[in-house]
């Protein structure tokens, strides 16, 4: 599994008795999971077999998970699928997981930091960058503020103070 991996889910722990799972949805939701048919767990290829709404993220249940113990024994799996097997993004579009790693800069040039987390809390996309000093900043993902600009992200250096 060399090629870069995005978290779709996290398994939160099991359903019943039969062998479902609960998942927090990192995606989306069970929609956009649902056209992955295979999904790791760590290096263990799982194969969906169905996918629903439930709890707030959704019910799966996977191929030789038959109890509960075996659907337990999945608890705290990040659940990844290959990068290049993301859909196809339109212009000006971008995956999260893009994101991270990124230098972040300033108009003039000036390093700022990398990006090392992004979260969205209901008002849009914001950044966490990490400066030179060790320090994080959370600023806004948004025009004029922090722009994704050949890949790098250019940052007004008042907003990371």
């Amino acid at each position: 599994m060399s090629e870069p991996q995005v978290i779709l889910a996290a398994v939160a722990g099991a359903h019943g008795v039969g062998g479902e799972v609960r998942l927090k949805l990192f995606a989306e939701g069970p929609e956009s999971l649902k056209r992955h048919k295979r999904l790791f767990a760590g290096e263990r290829l799982l194969t969906l077999q169905s996918l629903r709404a439930g709890g707030g993220g959704a019910i799966a249940r996977f191929k030789g998970i038959d109890g509960r113990e075996a659907a337990e024994s999945l608890r705290g799996q990040l659940l990844s699928v290959p990068r290049s097997e993301l859909p196809p993004l339109d212009e000006g579009e971008y995956y999260h997981a893009d994101l991270l790693g990124l230098p972040c800069d300033s108009r003039e040039g000036e390093t700022l930091g990398t990006v090392v987390g992004v979260e969205n809390f209901g008002a849009g996309d914001i950044i966490e960058i990490e400066k030179p000093d060790g320090r994080r900043a959370m600023i806004p993902f948004r025009p004029g503020i922090a722009d994704l600009e050949a890949g790098r992200i250019v940052a007004d250096p008042a907003f990371l103070a």
